[in-house]
C-alpha cells in the first residue's frame, strides 16, 4: 500500500529508545519505510516546518521542551503533518492534551508492538490524507466564497446574517463587519417583499431568482436578483445560504432599450399618421387658396381665414410630430457642459425669479468636456428644467442642479421638490403625446430624449407623489472618443 513507502522522522532525545522504534517500524511486513532519527527538539521543528517527512513520532520529553511544546508550536504555525506523541508510560491527562492539540495517536512507549505501530501509522497517514483533501476543499470553496463578485452570504431562520462575502460592501456600501450585525430584511425597502420572503421562509420553501430592490447604505436602489435554501447543520440546527446578483445595470439597459424601442414604435406610427392626413390636408389648404379668389362675402372670408389658420397650425403639428419621431440630426464638437448648462439657466432665470424658486448648483473643480451639438442639447436640458420649475409651488421650490464626473462619463442630476410623478408614469414619460399638463401635447420629453440618444447620454427618472423627481443624464466623456 501506498502509506508502506513513506518518510517517518523519529524526534527522540534517547537513541535506545529511537533503535527500538524503528526495529518496530522495520518489521511491518511489506514495509519500504524511511526512518530517520533527530535528537533535538529544535531541528525537529525546522524538518516539520519544511515538511521534510510524512509522519513524526516526538517523544514527550525532548530536554527543556516537550512533545507537547512540539504539538503547541505544531498548532501556532498551521502545520497539518502527522503528529504521534511517544511517552514512557501512560498519562490519560497527557493523552487528552496531545489528542486536543492535534496529535493524531498517543503511544506507550512499553505497550509498543509491530501491530500497534502499524495500525497507529496507517491511521495516521490516512487521516493526513483526507484532512488535507478537507482543507483543500475549504481553501477552493472559501475561495469562490470570498472571491465571487456576487453576495454570497448565510443567516439564521431569522435572517440574521452570520457570514457574508465582501461582495456586499461593493454593491450595498456596508462592510462585512456591518452586515453581519444586520438583519436580511433591512435591505429590502418593500413591505410586501419583506412579508414574501419570511412567509416563504416559514413555510419551508426555497426562493429562487426571485427580483427584489434592496436599498444600499447611501439610500441607492439596487434591483437584484435572490436566492435563498435551507440547509442542515451537523447539530441539527439548521441554517440558510443565499446569493444576491446584482441586475440593476441589466435593468438599465432594458429600459433604454425599451425607450428606444417605444419611440421606434411611436415613429413609425406618427409617419404613418402624418402622411396620411398631410395628403388631404394639402388639398383643403389649396381649395382654401383658390376659394379665396372667389368668394367677396366679408363673413365667409372669416370663416375661410379660419381654416386656413388652423390648417397651418394641423401642418406645423405634423411637421413637430416629424422632427420628435425622427433620430436627431446632431453635428457634435468638443463643448464644455458647465457652459451648456449656464446657458440654460439663463434660459429658465425669468421663471425662476417669477415663481421665487431657490437654485443650487454645484459644479465640480475641473472642467467637463462632452461631444455636443450645443444649441440642440441646450434645447433639450431646457425641456427637462422647465417640467421642474412648473412642477413646484411658488417660494417654496428648490432646484438642484449638479454635475460631477465619474470615471469616463459626466453625470448631470436635475432634481426638484415639486409634486413628483406616480410610478405608473414614470414609464409613459417619454411616450409621444403623454402629458400631465392641462395645456400639453406631450411632444417636450419626446424631443429631449431623441436629441440626448443622439449623443449616446443615458437618462434616468426617479420620483414619487409629492416628493419631487430627479433627472440624471449620464454623458460620455470627450476623452473617449
Amino acid at each position: 500500500m501506498p502509506y508502506k513507502s513513506s518518510r517517518i522522522l523519529i524526534i527522540d532525545d534517547d537513541e535506545d529508545d529511537f533503535i527500538i522504534t524503528s526495529e518496530y517500524i522495520r518489521s511491518i511486513p511489506g514495509n519500504s519505510f524511511t526512518i530517520e532519527w533527530c535528537k533535538n527538539y529544535n531541528t525537529g521543528l525546522k524538518h516539520l516546518q519544511n515538511s521534510d517527512y510524512d509522519l513524526y513520532f516526538v517523544d514527550y520529553l525532548l530536554g527543556a521542551k516537550s512533545g507537547v511544546d512540539f504539538l503547541k508550536e505544531a498548532a501556532r504555525l498551521k502545520i497539518e503533518d502527522p503528529i504521534v506523541l511517544l511517552t514512557g508510560k501512560g498519562n490519560y491527562d497527557v493523552d487528552l492534551q496531545a489528542m486536543k492539540l492535534g496529535a493524531v495517536d498517543y503511544l506507550v512507549k512499553t505497550d509498543l508492538t509491530v501491530e500497534k505501530l502499524e495500525r497507529s501509522i496507517r491511521y495516521a497517514l490516512e487521516h493526513a490524507a483526507t484532512l488535507k483533501a478537507l482543507r483543500a476543499n475549504e481553501r477552493k470553496y472559501r475561495s469562490i466564497f470570498e472571491k465571487s463578485k456576487d453576495v454570497v452570504f448565510v443567516t439564521n431562520f431569522a435572517l440574521d446574517f452570520k457570514d457574508v462575502n465582501d461582495a456586499v460592501q461593493n454593491l450595498l456600501g456596508y462592510t462585512r463587519e456591518e452586515v453581519l450585525k444586520m438583519n436580511l430584511c433591512d435591505f429590502i425597502g418593500k413591505e410586501q417583499h419583506k412579508k414574501i420572503l419570511q412567509h416563504a421562509l416559514l413555510l419551508g420553501s426555497e426562493l429562487n431568482d426571485w427580483e427584489v430592490t434592496l436599498t444600499s447604505k447611501n439610500g441607492e436602489h439596487k434591483q437584484c436578483i435572490l436566492t435563498v435554501t435551507l440547509e442542515e447543520s451537523d447539530k441539527d440546527e439548521g441554517y440558510l445560504q443565499g446569493i444576491i446578483h446584482d441586475i440593476t445595470n441589466l435593468k438599465k439597459d432594458e429600459a433604454v432599450k425599451l425607450q428606444v424601442e417605444k419611440l421606434a414604435a411611436a415613429g413609425r406610427l406618427v409617419r404613418t399618421i402624418a402622411h396620411e392626413v398631410r395628403n388631404p390636408l394639402n388639398n383643403i389648404t389649396l381649395s382654401v387658396e383658390q376659394m379665396h379668389e372667389f368668394i367677396q362675402d366679408e363673413q365667409l372670408q372669416l370663416y375661410m381665414n379660419i381654416i386656413q389658420r388652423n390648417g397651418k397650425r394641423i401642418s406645423d403639428l405634423i411637421t413637430e410630430l416629424l422632427n420628435t419621431s425622427g433620430p436627431a440630426e446632431n453635428v457634435l464638437h468638443k463643448q464644455t457642459l458647465q457652459n451648456i448648462v449656464d446657458d440654460v439657466i439663463a434660459a429658465s432665470i425669468d421663471r425662476l425669479t417669477l415663481k421665487h424658486i431657490k437654485l443650487k448648483l454645484a459644479y465640480p473643480d475641473t472642467t467637463i468636456e462632452i461631444l455636443a451639438d450645443k444649441e440642440k442639447l441646450k434645447l433639450a436640458l431646457l425641456n427637462i428644467v422647465t417640467n421642474a420649475i412648473e412642477a413646484m409651488e411658488e417660494q417654496k421650490g428648490i432646484l438642484n442642479i449638479s454635475l460631477h464626473q465619474n470615471h469616463n462619463n459626466a453625470v448631470l442630476t436635475i432634481n426638484d421638490n415639486g409634486c413628483g410623478i406616480s410610478e405608473e408614469n414614470i414609464s409613459r414619460l417619454f411616450e409621444p403625446f403623454f402629458t400631465q399638463k392641462r395645456n400639453g401635447v406631450g411632444l417636450g420629453l419626446t424631443f429631449t430624449l431623441n436629441i440626448l440618444q443622439a449623443h449616446r447620454a443615458k437618462i434616468e427618472v426617479a420620483s414619487k407623489p409629492d416628493n419631487g423627481t430627479t433627472f440624471t443624464i449620464v454623458f460620455p466623456l470627450a476623452i473617449n472618443e
